[in-house]
């Protein structure tokens, strides 16, 4: 069964740090891109960065360039995302998918290309 699983969130004050996890099962990640998104409350789920199966190509939204980073271990079948100096603007349920590529050096952050989802880990950023 191909599934993948994040970890990693919880709760931090602004200004704080937080690395997500997101770990593959039934299959190994060197095919696939993998994206990580959000939802808030209230709103809708959007992307928050990708990266390419080549780790050649990452791409990150707007609102958290300069802030978060998106790495990959695919011995351990597991991508990262780093996130510095959170801000409360980023409390939301974090989304990591999977996305078969057959282009190694390309990822999306279209939601519904998207082939796996996890279950989602919320991070909190509050004093």
């Amino acid at each position: 069964q191909l599934q993948v699983v994040e970890s990693g969130g919880g709760l931090v004050q602004p200004g704080g740090s937080l690395r997500l996890s997101c770990a593959a099962s039934g299959f190994t990640l060197d095919y696939y891109a993998i994206g990580w998104f959000r939802q808030a409350p209230g709103k809708e789920r959007e992307g928050v960065s990708c990266l390419s199966s080549s780790s050649g190509t990452t791409n990150y939204a707007d609102s958290v360039k300069g802030r978060f980073t998106i790495s990959r271990d695919n011995a351990k079948k597991t991508v990262y995302l780093q996130m510095n100096s959170l801000k409360p603007e980023d409390t939301a349920v974090y989304y990591c998918a999977a996305l078969r590529m057959f282009v190694s050096n390309m990822c999306v952050m279209t939601q519904t290309a998207y082939n796996y989802w996890g279950q989602g880990t919320q991070v909190t950023v509050s004093s």
